[in-house]
């Protein structure tokens, strides 16, 4: 007797409902902020280009405050750039450790899809801007501008055309995007550091080393980490290597598994409290004063005829959509897994478009790659909004097609028919779920025959009273 084939494993199945609330939560806080983000980057760009405001924009920018005894004599842009984006990587480091430890990742199986997404979505448009920079004889400075994914401005893009992306998809993008910022700061750490200042790496490691023991010693307090945060932060600054690394390395610090009696782990309740700061604060400020290049008919003609300019293009275009769908179609073909039955692969080159909107990172590793040629690196600014914008687009028309399906689907997901606060399609293996909407029904049938009992009473004294009238007639 031949053992039963096993049930072979879905893509973007159905996420647990732990998973599915925590995601629910995240996007909402995220499509706020992302709504934010386009106000700020349109303000930008208006105070940057209206004759009205003159030189106003770059003033501000250039502004300098801090103290510069310590090093952190700093302008606005750069405060932003350092140190608002310390506060953006340190929730993009609790969400990954959430996923690795207690959300739906911790199977290496579920975890493999959207990290093998994130990586071809990062080598891919990598390799478009090396070919395209190579090509046109530019440079490769630029070769990691394009490879980051901005789940703030994507969110606010499917807010604003009111698609309802399946809770599937939408996990599959925010975890996609967490990945993608990981390694988005492994480039900058990496790639974009250049001279060392050892003695303030090793304090800043010290500071780290003290935050783990804090943590793991239970002590509470925000006037404890909080100081503590900003001496790391301080320290990485001056050490060489970008700012942000300490964001993320204090996020992956934090234990995100319950204890016994806990209703949240610490790094879910810190997370909890820190996001709307990151969302709706930290990077709407970074894109007022990082997106504000001059944008004339000249200058866009530029994107498209320099080599550096439209290899970023493409590769947010072309090689985001190119390497997150192959990565995914490959994931799943190797693995043998298959796609969810409500799904087909269109629905995921939609996705795969949509993370071609690479703004908030792709506009900070655009600074760092180019940061001794400022006409290069606002042009790379400039490159980075039209390759977002087209991908936008892209997106915007192949997720109308499929808009009215999604809405069906998110509304099945939504369904509680039994009034118990969960969605149906998670108690539809339990009998008592079955029963409360048994009671339902029936309370329900018993007002209907209540109705029907009634009118069909009326009915009659209708036509007893209509056949008396009639009889009583002359013949």
């Amino acid at each position: 007797m031949t053992a039963p084939r096993p049930t072979p494993r879905k893509v973007f199945g159905r996420l647990s409902l732990p998973e599915r609330n925590y995601v629910a939560e995240a996007l909402r806080t995220e499509t706020v902020g992302g709504v934010l983000l386009l106000i700020a980057a349109v303000a930008a760009l208006v105070w940057a280009n209206l004759p009205a405001f003159g030189d106003s924009y770059e003033s501000v920018s250039d502004f300098h405050f801090g103290p510069s005894a310590i090093g952190l004599d700093l302008s606005v842009a750069h405060w932003a750039a350092d140190g608002l984006l310390a506060v953006f990587f340190f929730v993009a480091g609790i969400e990954l450790k959430r996923e690795l430890v207690a959300g739906d990742l911790k199977d290496p199986r579920a975890a493999a899809l959207p990290v093998v997404a994130a990586l071809c979505g990062m080598a891919v448009p990598a390799i478009v801007y090396t070919v395209t920079a190579t090509a046109g004889g530019g440079s490769l400075a630029g070769w990691a501008v394009p490879t980051a994914t901005d789940i703030a401005f994507a969110l606010a893009v499917l807010a604003v055309i009111g698609t309802s992306l399946p809770s599937a998809l939408r996990a599959f993008l925010l975890t996609l995007a967490v990945v993608d910022d990981l390694f988005a700061i492994l480039i900058i750490a990496v790639f974009f550091t250049s001279d060392l200042n050892f003695a303030a790496l090793g304090g800043a490691v010290v500071g780290l080393v003290v935050f783990w023991l804090l943590l793991r010693k239970g002590v509470r307090g925000w006037y404890v980490y909080v100081p503590l945060a900003l001496v790391i932060w301080a320290l990485m600054y001056n050490s060489g290597i970008h700012a942000t690394i300490a964001g993320v390395a204090m996020g992956l610090m934090l234990r995100c598994h319950r204890h016994e009696g806990e209703d949240h782990a610490p790094g879910e309740h810190i997370e909890h409290l820190v996001r709307p700061l990151s969302a709706g604060l930290a990077v709407p400020l970074f894109a007022l004063f990082s997106a504000g290049v001059a944008i004339s008919g000249g200058a866009l003609a530029d994107v498209f005829t320099q080599p550096e300019t439209l290899g970023v293009v493409l590769g947010l275009v072309l090689g985001k959509t190119v390497g997150i769908f192959g990565g995914t179609w490959l994931t799943a073909r190797f693995t043998r897994a298959s796609l969810s039955d409500d799904l087909e692969w269109a629905d995921v080159f939609a996705v795969a478009t949509l993370a071609g909107i690479g703004f908030t990172v792709s506009l900070l590793i655009g600074e760092l790659a180019f940061e001794e040629d400022a006409a290069m690196t606002g042009q790379v600014k400039a490159a980075v909004l039209t390759g977002s914008l087209i991908a936008a687009g892209l997106a915007t028309v192949l997720l109308k097609i499929r808009n009215a399906k999604y809405r069906g689907m998110v509304a099945n997901e939504e369904r509680d028919d039994d009034l118990s606060g969960v969605p149906d399609i998670y108690e539809e293996d339990d009998p008592a779920y079955h029963l409360r909407v048994a009671a339902i029904y029936e309370k329900k049938a018993a007002e209907h025959r209540r109705i029907a009992e009634e009118m069909e009473s009326a009915r009659l004294a209708e036509v007893k009273g209509g056949a008396g009238d009639e009889g009583s007639g002359p013949a």
